[in-house]
């Protein structure tokens, strides 16, 4: 039975590659910010708007391809239950930055698995990150040097890069501050005898 990951996600691409699952890649094509805007409007909690997003994005493409299995996923930024999205500019990335230092915030990673075009599997995973009350002049910095790659990120930061330095803690599994709760996934398809165990 074939794998497709319902994303462009580089990261998560290579995390699925370095496993050595075999898979195809589709972009799911949701409109995230109307969902995630919708969602919050009625006060879902952070976690849920996690799930609901990696759901639609497996359910976009099991439609077109109901015989596969269709990984969908999705990572939140919780901030005291505030959720923050990917930045748009340098100017809203330092914004971010800023109201996280020095503060424990949560990123939720949800993972559902369609097959036969329905859910059959899902889980979802909590890492708690500690960033270092650092000045404004580092922050600048950091996000002028790392702009290109941090701008596809919630947050402003990339843990497996530079973001790395911004943190004096991080409870959790690292997968999922990467988002995808591959050891989970690969758990699943190694039930399913989809990958051999």
């Amino acid at each position: 039975m074939k794998l497709i990951l319902a994303s462009t996600s580089q990261i998560r691409q290579q995390m699925l590659t370095a496993a050595g699952v075999p898979f195809t890649a589709h972009a799911a094509r949701v409109d995230e910010d109307t969902i995630r805007r919708a969602l919050q409007a009625e006060h879902a909690r952070p976690r849920d708007i996690a799930d609901t997003l990696a759901e639609m994005k497996a359910r976009k493409i099991a439609e077109r391809s109901p015989e596969a299995m269709v990984l969908g996923c999705d990572q939140v930024l919780d901030i005291q239950g505030d959720v923050l999205a990917k930045p748009e500019t340098p100017d809203e990335a330092r914004a971010q930055l800023r109201r996280l230092r020095g503060q424990t915030h949560k990123l939720w990673s949800a993972a559902v698995i369609y097959h036969d075009a329905k859910p059959v599997w899902r889980f979802m995973g909590e890492a708690r990150l500690t960033m270092r009350p650092l000045s404004d002049a580092y922050l600048d910095d950091y996000v002028t040097r790392n702009w290109d790659s941090i701008r596809h990120s919630v947050g402003a930061y990339k843990l497996e890069e530079q973001g790395s330095r911004l943190f004096s803690a991080v409870d959790g599994d690292y997968f999922t501050v990467l988002g995808l709760p591959l050891l989970p996934v690969l758990g699943y398809l190694g039930d399913r005898g989809i990958i051999p165990t």
